[in-house]
């Protein structure tokens, strides 16, 4: 296994031969390596208290998970976590009866907790533009963050994507960046005009944030190092509060914003998929509700039988 799996040698024999085949087979990325590690071993503790171990998968049976599932539940962890570890545990199981190591999964019949309907939040279309208009500067820094905040915005980059971009992903004079997804799965992004212009401000003062010869990374920080997640937090707060903005932007908020901004604009939900490299439809259909509440705003102005008065037979608005 890659040394940035972060192979954990306690897990048993069973977990590191599953982890190897997600590793070196679905090539999965170091993220969900980690988040699958932390999942078994959870359960596996777990199943320490039952006199049970991952060790023997033949002898884990459907009232260890739901055990498993209750204790969570105690923890009054979210549902979407909860949901996270049982999709962990059936994978690896489904992993194991595939390959002859059980005969019977443990998971059937073990159902997901149902999840609350949240829907993701965004600015709407003026603030976004505030948002990059009221930022200002001439300084290298100040050129960096801007086109980091229009290619968030611009193209609904995830933040892990937008950090992973090397010099050579990103082509202006085409418009378009090669993106790393979840799973290491690349995709084709267009630019936005406003991106690819801040793109080329900042590409031609890059030097002056020292970055070594030898450094690879598109954005990168004061001390020329790869920009992390903790520092593109904190530019966007910086840039949120110069333009009056007061709602906890954050990375992923551009991206639900573009999400909903194309779909409010005519964007087909399938297009939209391909763009945020969404797996499912399924999740690109969380920003339809965004696109509905404008419809019925439009329907709720114009629609003659909407408002709180109605047309009588004349025409005329009742008083």
């Amino acid at each position: 296994m890659s040394s940035t799996a972060g192979t954990n040698k306690d897990l048993p024999e069973p977990v590191q031969v599953f982890m190897t085949y997600l590793d070196v087979e679905k090539r999965a990325s170091a993220a969900t390596l980690r988040s699958y590690a932390k999942d078994l071993t959870q359960f596996e503790e777990f199943l320490e208290t039952r006199k049970s171990s991952l060790a023997k998968p033949e002898k884990v049976i459907p009232d260890h998970v739901r055990g498993f599932l209750a204790k969570l539940h105690g923890q009054r962890l979210a549902k979407s976590t909860m949901s996270r570890k049982l999709s962990s545990l059936r994978s690896f199981f489904k992993y194991m009866t595939k390959h002859r190591f059980i005969k019977n999964d443990p998971m059937t019949g073990i159902r997901n907790p149902k999840q609350e309907i949240r829907h993701p939040r965004s600015l709407n279309v003026d603030q976004a533009v505030n948002l990059m208009d009221a930022h200002v500067g001439d300084e290298p820094a100040d050129k960096r963050d801007l086109a980091l905040a229009e290619m968030l915005y611009g193209s609904g980059l995830r933040v892990s994507e937008a950090i992973a971009f090397d010099l050579f992903d990103v082509d202006t004079s085409s418009a378009v960046a090669r993106v790393s997804g979840k799973g290491n799965k690349e995709r084709l992004s267009p630019l936005s005009d406003a991106a690819c212009k801040a793109v080329n401000d900042y590409l031609a003062v890059r030097a002056e944030l020292g970055p070594s010869l030898e450094e690879q990374a598109l954005f990168v920080g004061n001390r020329g190092g790869r920009l992390n997640r903790r520092q593109v937090n904190r530019i966007l707060a910086r840039m949120a509060e110069g333009a009056g903005l007061h709602e906890g932007v954050h990375p992923h908020m551009l991206r639900h914003s573009f999400a909903s901004h194309m779909l409010q604009s005519g964007a087909d939900m399938r297009s939209v998929q391909e763009l945020l490299g969404h797996e499912h439809l399924s999740t690109t259909q969380r920003y339809t509700h965004l696109n509905l509440q404008q419809i019925m705003n439009v329907y709720d102005k114009a629609h003659p039988l909407a408002g709180n008065q109605s047309p009588d037979s004349d025409g005329e608005k009742k008083e």
